[in-house]
């Protein structure tokens, strides 16, 4: 029966492998495994039911599927000599590296190098702002160290979780040392939680914002859904008093009145009041999907919004409404009411035909457009009074005058 097991690499780099053997292999131990078009060395990071649930949940885990490669033998001394003496060459080989950068004149910056157990790839990790054109490069590096040569641009992040270091904290960074997946962090995790808006004091290593910023951040969302969102007005016993603050640990409320008198309340005695002045209590709705309850989202579109507060305003329809009288209509009278609905609808008709020409000739400019505008005039009038047309070629004219000038 095959073993799946977890083995680590240099950079806090992990994979999933099978194991053939009878009994999987004791933690920390050297392993063989295949790699990409030959074998790499590795330790042994997790194995039997820690390692099928770390495969289903990490992002370099297979799921359900069986990893593609195997582990194919323990590691011997000698191997683990091989082991730490490349780990000796990745420095003088990152060193060489950025020579080649400078030469060939890249804005790139050189994190880590990894090479391959049996030194058939180099593996050289790098960070940049924008894409790289590194053919150059790559075709230097092949020279100089006679191998495959492989790039991979990664983010800050990324290299905090390759090279390590510690924290402010004291601790060694959590990227590196347990935590498996770098999920994004925004500020609206740190505005959830009241926290400092400053980069400085809210900002890891690697410039970007603290990882643990999310690790309580559901526990905040959650305690928030009991309290009334602040600036909300409520009647209480004193009046209408403004929502100011909410303390969520010690569920206490700051309200103040309009004439500017603050207090602090509980939030079980806010809801006794608001419940003896028959009004609804927004905050107590502990099992709603959203933030608020006078406007509740469905779980799935909340889920989709994350941390953002949504506050869906009512749409107020404009409806005309038109009150229809039933008329009968018997014998001849129907069809004098529709000669007389044709001959409105005629009228009609030749009103907004009037007005569109009317709207045609408004928009016309210019003193071309004039001239011919009152052409079109003399002709419509020569036609009601009778009395013959004048002849046409204003157009012509027009055009010869703007020839002329």
């Amino acid at each position: 029966m095959a073993h799946l097991i977890e083995v680590a690499f240099r950079g806090n780099r992990k994979e999933f492998f099978s194991w053939t053997g009878e009994t999987a292999p004791p933690l920390k131990a050297g392993v063989i495994v295949e790699a990409d078009r030959g074998e790499d060395f590795g330790r042994v990071h997790s194995t039997g039911e820690l390692a099928e649930v770390r495969c289903n949940g990490c992002a370099h885990g297979c799921g359900t599927t069986p990893p593609p490669r195997a582990a194919l033998r323990l590691a011997t001394t000698a191997d683990e000599q091989l082991d730490r003496a490349l780990t000796v060459e990745h420095e003088d080989v990152r060193r060489k590296s950025m020579d080649r950068v400078k030469a060939n004149h890249l804005v790139m910056k050189l994190t880590d190098v990894e090479w391959q157990w049996d030194r058939r790839k180099l593996t050289i990790y790098f960070t940049a702002e924008r894409r790289v054109d590194f053919r150059g490069l790559v075709r230097d590096l092949a020279a100089l160290f006679r191998t495959r040569i492989e790039l991979k641009q990664i983010g800050v992040r990324d290299e905090a979780k390759r090279l390590s270091g510690v924290g402010r904290c004291g601790r060694e960074y959590c990227s590196a040392s347990w935590l498996p997946d770098l999920r994004p962090v925004n500020l609206g995790i740190a505005k959830d939680q009241k926290l400092s808006l400053n980069p400085q004091q809210i900002s890891g290593a690697c410039g970007r914002l603290m990882c643990c910023l999310r690790y309580e951040h559901e526990f905040y969302v959650l305690s928030r859904r009991k309290f009334p969102k602040e600036g909300k007005i409520l009647t209480t016993s004193l009046g209408e008093e403004k929502v100011i603050a909410c303390d969520i640990f010690n569920e206490r409320i700051t309200l103040r009145t309009a004439d500017g008198d603050s207090r602090v309340i509980a939030l079980a005695d806010l809801r006794t009041e608001l419940e003896g002045q028959d009004q609804p209590t927004d905050h107590a709705h502990d099992d709603a999907p959203s933030h608020t309850a006078e406007y509740p989202v469905d779980a799935a579109v909340h889920a989709m919004l994350d941390t953002v507060e949504t506050e869906i305003a009512p749409l107020v329809a404009l409806m005309t409404v038109v009150e229809v009288v039933p008329v009968v209509v018997t014998g001849v009278m129907t069809d004098v009411v529709t000669d007389v609905v044709t001959d409105v609808a005629a009228e009609n008709a030749d009103g907004e035909d009037a007005a569109g020409d009317a709207t045609r000739r408004k928009r016309r400019r210019g003193r071309r457009g004039g001239r011919r505008l009152r052409a079109a005039e003399q002709r419509r009038q020569s036609e009601q009074d009778g009395s013959p047309m004048p002849p046409d070629g204003g157009d012509d004219a027009d055009d010869g005058d703007d020839n002329e000038e």
